[in-house]
């Protein structure tokens, strides 16, 4: 009779065990596909303003690199790239359609959108290889990014290279539509802002799509410092 019930109770309990371990083996083989989605996401929706540990209440430090844009010296197409700090403004993106200079700081906060264009941290350096992804307000420095047409010339000026691109594509997406702005395997410039809506609707995302058509990397990294 004892053995009867211990029996029924494991019969009962098994089950229960098996559930349990088959959800451990779900739920550790998914922590990796999470952490991908988790940092695509950040990407996908940098202008969402997340909270990081350098924007909390008075943390984000602002560092302004003066850039030389009249850098004149001897360039190379290889050379040393100059990872910037969360919340420097490390390079100049300016074309002559837009008709102005636009300061670039790398990361992405409501601070740093007041005084620049932000260049999201899960995109690549400029001049490294892949997408670099840059946004601005549309009523603001981005303002006048619609006047951008295929085949116009982009220039991002940084102290350590200039690097120039050639307008190819005009985008258009929802804000939760990743697909401009994840990792790509060719080296281009993904540059985007909200639509001009009158009726306030926040959620299209429009800009471009520039191809790298030429590197000009400093003979010394640094040396397109003004300071210099």
């Amino acid at each position: 009779m004892e053995n009867n019930k211990k029996d029924r109770i494991l019969h009962i309990v098994t089950p229960f065990i098996v559930l349990l371990f088959c959800s451990a083996i779900v739920a550790v083989g998914l922590i990796k596909p999470y952490d991908k989605l988790k940092m695509y996401l950040s990407l996908a929706f940098m202008d969402d303003l997340k909270t990081t540990p350098e924007s909390k209440n008075t943390g984000l430090v602002i560092k302004d690199d003066p850039i030389n844009t009249d850098y004149s010296g001897s360039t190379s197409s290889d050379g040393t790239l100059i990872r910037p700090d969360f919340g420097e403004m490390y390079a100049v993106l300016s074309s002559k359609a837009m008709g102005t200079d636009v300061p670039v700081y790398w990361g992405s906060t409501s601070e740093l959108l007041d005084i620049g264009a932000c260049q999201s941290t899960g995109s690549v350096v400029i001049g490294d290889k892949g997408n670099t992804v840059i946004s601005a307000h549309v009523d603001t420095f981005f303002a006048d990014l619609e006047k951008l047409k295929t085949g116009d010339t982009v220039t991002l000026k940084t102290n350590y290279g200039e690097f120039i691109y050639t307008v190819s594509e005009s985008i258009l997406f929802d804000r939760s539509d990743g697909r401009y702005v994840s990792p790509t395997e060719d080296d281009r410039l993904t540059l985007y802002t909200c639509k001009r809506d009158i009726l306030g609707n926040m959620e299209q995302r429009t800009g471009f799509i520039c191809t790298l058509k030429e590197r000009k990397f400093y003979s010394k990294a640094g040396e397109g410092n003004s300071n210099e």
